[in-house]
C-alpha cells in the first residue's frame, strides 16, 4: 500500500479530488474501519490543498464524515470533542487561514451529531 504521502501526491496531480478518488480515498483510509489521527490530518491537508477547487460533491460529504467519525467515534469520548479534540480542530480549521465550505460543513455536521458543541467551534461557523 502506498504510504499517505504518495497518495497524497498522487491525488493532487490535477489539483481536485474527484469521484473515483474519493471512492480510493474511503477504500484506503476505512481499511481497519476507523480513522485515526494521522488519517485525519492527512485528509485536512488535502482539502487544504483542493480548497476552492472543482471537486466532486463525494470529496466535501467524505471530508465531513471520517473527521466526524475520528472525533466522535473515538474510544475516549465518544459522541463528545473533549478539550483536545478542540484544540486539534481549531488549529486544523485555522492552517490556511480561511474556514471553507467543507470546513463549514463538518463544523455544521459535528454541531448536529455531538453531545455539546464548545462556543469556540460555533465562533468558525
Amino acid at each position: 500500500m502506498a504510504t499517505l504521502e504518495e497518495l497524497k501526491k498522487e491525488l493532487l496531480t490535477d489539483g481536485v479530488i474527484d469521484a473515483a478518488e474519493v471512492a480510493q480515498l474511503k477504500e484506503t483510509l476505512y481499511a481497519d474501519g476507523l480513522i485515526d489521527k494521522e488519517e485525519a490530518d492527512f485528509l485536512f491537508e488535502l482539502n487544504d490543498a483542493v480548497s476552492g477547487k472543482e471537486n466532486a460533491p463525494e470529496w466535501n460529504a467524505f471530508f465531513t464524515q471520517a473527521i466526524c467519525d475520528f472525533l466522535l467515534k473515538d474510544e475516549v469520548t465518544p459522541g463528545e470533542i473533549d478539550a483536545a479534540e478542540e484544540a486539534w480542530l481549531i488549529a486544523k480549521v485555522k492552517n490556511d487561514g480561511q474556514v471553507d465550505d467543507a470546513e463549514k460543513a463538518l463544523l455544521r455536521a459535528i454541531k448536529a451529531q455531538a453531545n455539546k458543541f464548545p462556543a469556540s467551534l460555533e465562533a468558525l461557523l
